[in-house]
């Protein structure tokens, strides 16, 4: 079992910044692809990101590509998600979950472990 737990959302304006983290407990999260994905209200989960293990390789959707970043720190059992030049559109719950594979990364339903969430909100 991995339990996670994301921090760092918060209210920030159009055009900022914000770094979520997501730390993992149980165990180690080296063996694990690790994905970031969000939900606004009314709207379907949605990928927004995920990075491999072994190479750190990552892959985003479209939306983000070029304003976000994911990296992770698997001797401290951290994912990150940097988030730049942020719009109104990016409002979301945003979570962080783990998964065995890599091909069916962009599929939350390939995810084994999720985080709570935690609220993005990006004003006009």
């Amino acid at each position: 079992q991995v339990q996670l737990a994301e921090s760092g959302g918060g209210l920030v304006q159009t055009g900022g910044s914000l770094r979520l983290s997501c730390v993992a407990s149980g165990r180690s999260i080296s063996g694990y692809t690790m994905g970031w994905f969000r939900q606004a209200p009314g709207n379907e989960r949605e990928f927004v990101g995920a990075i491999i293990s072994r190479d750190s390789s990552t892959d985003y959707a479209d939306s983000v590509k070029g304003r976000f970043t994911i990296s992770r720190d698997n001797a401290a059992n951290r994912l990150y998600l940097q988030m730049d030049s942020l719009k109104p559109e990016d409002t979301a719950v945003y979570s962080c979950a783990a998964t065995p594979l890599w091909a069916g990364r962009r599929s939350a339903s390939n995810y084994l472990y999720w985080g709570q969430g935690t609220q993005v909100t990006v004003s006009s």
